[in-house]
């Protein structure tokens, strides 16, 4: 990454941003004279350098695993101040473009003649207000990032009913919790985790599933916290699948053997957790001599950066004789792509994967976040006829070390 073309384009982008926004920056900066001047020039470039040769030297900083959110934490910063001068700039090109029509009007349908808005000198001044919106709003979206910081370990229940018509009664009324993306290795506050996992025992849940990305990278982000998780029980079990980190598919390895044995260990992590890891196949929960059908299936996305590990067919077959099924499946994509078409009676899907981004809006009548560009279904409950998607927000965190109005989730599904 370090070494790619696109790196050094967006270097070279920062600094031509930084450059096009010290023009506003001396607009509102105190009047030459002022002996404030300097310290907010001189300051705003002291700061721009620094970012941009931060994130320079980030890939060759070598942190220790326990410092992992020390680095992600200098990214967002760096990240956030880009951004904010990115949507600060966007209102600076509204400006600009009024003050080039204004010119251009000035220039050729006036003949050059002068008009009573142009100064004498034929420049257009850039307007202040435009100016101070534009940096309000991209100060507004670094403050926010930076209140984010805050909120990754504020764990908020979604309580969610589901009525079927084919359940079985034995299991109407029972209480499934769904954890899904732990990502163990951002982890930095080993108490909040903790919380997290006796917040999910109070809910008392029959049944536990998890939808992957157990870890970031490797198994040993889970060695720290093998001990808390274990402390997930229910009495119809817990159970889980695999996501798209737990292969280690973004990480150098010294060699194949290397992650092929990674995998291996992170599947007997599952194991010392108590958790029945579903790696395409199924198994029947029974209760009062009924049976439905739990199917689990290693990764599959419909996004071509992402792997399809899974095999839903081998996963599947076997299962037609139960009445109701569930499928533990991380990415939704694979709800459009494969289980609508194919696998109609296929009655609530699990998944997680996107997090709601971990930055949005969720109020109530109205939700948004980045996210939904990509996946159409990213946060929350979605039904087509008969069929149910539900995709948790995350228990965890990855990359960005916050949340910002999509907070972390613990979701208990409650049949009927």
């Amino acid at each position: 990454m370090r070494n790619s073309p696109f790196w050094w384009v967006l270097i070279v982008f920062m600094v031509v941003l930084d450059i096009y926004v010290f023009q506003a920056v001396k607009v509102i900066a105190p009047s030459p004279g002022s002996r404030f001047r300097p310290f907010v020039i001189y300051g705003y470039w002291v700061v721009s350098a620094l970012a941009i040769l931060l994130l320079i030297l980030l890939p060759y900083l070598h942190f220790e695993q326990q410092a992992r959110t020390t680095r992600s934490t200098i990214f967002a910063i760096v990240a956030g101040l880009f951004f904010a001068k990115l949507v600060a700039a966007l209102f600076f090109v509204i400006d600009d473009l009024r003050r080039g029509i204004q010119w251009l009007a000035g220039k050729f349908m006036f003949n050059n003649t002068e008009v009573a808005d142009l100064p004498k000198g034929g420049g257009i001044s850039r307007s202040a207000f435009l100016t101070w919106t534009g940096m309000l709003f991209g100060g507004g979206m670094l403050s926010t990032l930076i209140y984010g910081f805050g909120n990754k370990y504020k764990y908020q229940v979604k309580k969610i009913p589901l009525t079927y018509s084919n359940l079985p009664a034995s299991f109407r009324g029972m209480k499934i919790v769904q954890l899904s993306d732990i990502h163990s290795g951002s982890f930095n506050n080993r108490e909040a985790v903790i919380k997290g996992v006796e917040k999910v025992m109070s809910l008392k849940p029959d049944l536990i599933l998890f939808t992957g990305d157990l870890v970031n990278d490797s198994a040993d982000e889970m060695d720290d916290y093998i001990d808390v998780f274990n402390r997930l029980q229910a009495p119809m079990g817990v159970y889980s699948s695999l996501g798209n980190h737990d292969y280690g598919d973004y990480k150098q390895w010294d060699s194949p053997q290397e992650k092929t044995a990674n995998l291996a260990r992170l599947k007997e992590v599952h194991k010392q957790l108590g958790w029945r890891l579903l790696v395409n196949e199924h198994v029947p929960l029974e209760k009062n001599g009924e049976k439905i059908a739990l199917i689990g299936i290693e990764n599959w996305s419909a996004k071509g950066n992402f792997p399809k590990y899974g095999d839903m067919a081998k996963a599947y077959a076997g299962t037609e004789v139960y009445p109701f099924k569930i499928l533990l499946s991380h990415d939704p994509s694979h709800w459009d792509a494969q289980v609508l078409p194919t696998y109609r009676d296929v009655d609530l899907m699990l998944a997680g994967h996107t997090h709601g981004m971990q930055f949005g809006i969720e109020v109530p009548g109205f939700r948004w976040s980045p996210v939904q560009y990509m996946y159409k279904q990213w946060a929350g409950l979605y039904e087509q006829d008969n069929q149910k998607l539900y995709v948790n927000r995350g228990f965890g965190f990855i990359g960005y070390p916050g949340r910002v109005g999509i907070l972390p989730e613990i979701t208990l599904i409650e049949l009927g």
